[in-house]
């Protein structure tokens, strides 16, 4: 069965209404007996002071042995008060109740004898002639008291139903602006996901509608980037794809050997080309802000740098580029290796794509105010200030900075730098293009937040999800 907030807070609310009826009716109850007991032993007392006086001064001394007085023989009532006098030999010489087999007791005040299996509360008043008791059941008060709150119990009933009755149309009438937002999200389509309206919801559901605003906002941001990367990506493939179906023609028309070779080398190269382009919007997926990293774990960035670059060292040197690691020792970061490594990829292929036969690309790490730092400096010819910002969009080619090197005219996919600044936003890490320091070039500094201790409750702690 499906869990109601309704149904729990009502069981809650009226189970609280019940037991307080019930806690108030015992109240009343112990109140007025402890009252009961209070007026009615003064009442005893009164009783046993009146009899024995009026006993002292109308009974002559030679009377003292007359018969026992007997009352009438009617049924007594329970809450009726007993008389009994007795001489000073200790003989009964009056009972209002001769069924009550009491006890002669010369001392003064009340006492709680059990008397013929009943408890009673019986007052002994002393005077010289004898002595005269009162007694009373103590079952006769409780079922007085119990009377008195047995009264009061279906009023304090009666009340609980209206008050829950009350509470019931009341919360309903509460929840009436969740229902309606409910219906609203609910009548809407995939592909509206326009703000709730919060004019007329309760201020307890405001977090929570606002919280649905602010998740349908975030989902409506990222079906919008995924919209505009399908139509970009469209856009991108149609021009290699046209390529390759132009270079298989070419080789299908090849009259020689020659042309044939040509043919095949250019088809070969189109098809790098579309694997790669293919292979970087495979990896801008899977770098969208809206999915999620694996748990982040302790990476030494010095040992990543040493990864990365060591299959890039035949190309380099294949083009007459100087490929070095500037090491500065441990730079430990919180982070996904795999992440990492596509980013330092990134960077490093950017840089030897634009850098020009003979010059230099350093890759290498740093601490900067107890932050690790991940570079790569290149001596092309750099990036204008006007259009760092630009070159972090997608589909933007790296010719903003001049040409390349000559590596068959390959401009890349325009998509590194995208896969660059997503990886890094999802560790926490900034980026920014700089001039280099020495000559002309270009210089990425990747910065992370300050290192944090390695255990695994920490990581965990300190994992970063867009």
């Amino acid at each position: 069965m499906m869990r109601s907030i309704e149904r729990e807070l009502l069981a809650w609310i009226v189970g609280t209404l019940l037991l307080g009826s019930a806690l108030v009716a015992m109240t009343t109850y112990v109140v007025t007996l402890d009252e009961m007991n209070e007026v009615f032993d003064n009442d005893l007392r009164n009783v046993a002071v009146g009899v024995a006086t009026y006993h002292r001064s109308n009974a002559p001394h030679e009377q003292a042995h007359a018969p026992v007085l007997i009352p009438r023989d009617d049924e007594p009532q329970d809450s009726e008060i007993a008389t009994f006098a007795w001489d000073a030999s200790g003989t009964l010489i009056y009972s209002s109740d001769p069924r009550v087999p009491i006890r002669y007791v010369a001392k003064e005040g009340l006492s709680h004898p059990r008397i013929g299996g009943e408890d009673w509360i019986v007052y002994t008043a002393v005077h010289d002639r004898g002595i005269v008791q009162a007694a009373q059941r103590r079952a006769s008060r409780r079922e007085m008291a119990g009377e008195s709150a047995a009264k009061i119990l279906p009023f304090l009933l009666a009340m609980a139903v209206v008050v829950a009755g009350l509470l019931i149309y009341g919360l309903r009438r509460g929840l009436r602006p969740l229902d309606a937002a409910a219906r609203d999200v609910a009548g809407r389509s995939a592909r509206s996901l326009e703000a709730i309206d919060t004019s007329a919801v309760p201020a307890e559901l405001l977090p929570m509608v606002r919280a649905i605003n602010s998740l349908m906002a975030k989902l409506d941001q990222s079906f919008s980037a995924q919209r505009t990367f399908l139509a970009d990506a469209a856009h991108e493939l149609r021009t290699p794809i046209a390529a390759l179906r132009l270079q298989l023609t070419l080789l299908e028309r090849s009259a020689d050997e020659l042309e044939r070779s040509a043919a095949t080398a250019s088809l070969k190269l189109g098809v790098m080309r579309a694997q790669r382009l293919i292979g970087q919007l495979l990896a801008v997926a899977r770098t969208d802000p809206a999915g999620s990293l694996d748990p982040l774990l302790p990476v030494d960035l010095d040992e990543l740098v040493r990864t990365v670059l060591e299959p890039f060292a035949s190309a380099a040197e294949a083009t007459g580029i100087d490929l070095g690691a500037e090491l500065q020792g441990p730079a430990p970061v919180l982070g996904d290796t795999g992440q990492l490594a596509m980013l330092l990829d990134n960077l490093i292929e950017n840089a030897l794509r634009h850098t020009p036969a003979g010059g230099v690309v350093d890759v290498g790490t740093a601490m900067d105010d107890g932050r690790p730092v991940l570079f790569v400096r290149d001596s092309g010819p750099g990036i204008p200030a006007a259009d760092r910002e630009r070159v972090f969009g997608r589909f933007v080619r790296g010719d903003v900075n001049g040409n390349g090197n000559g590596g068959g005219g390959d401009v890349g996919s325009g998509l590194g730098l995208t896969i660059v600044k997503a990886i890094a936003e999802r560790h926490g890490a900034t980026v920014r293009l700089m001039d280099r320091a020495q000559g002309p070039g270009l210089e990425v500094r990747v910065c992370f937040p300050v290192a944090a201790p390695a255990s695994g409750a920490n990581a965990a702690a300190l994992r970063q999800d867009s």
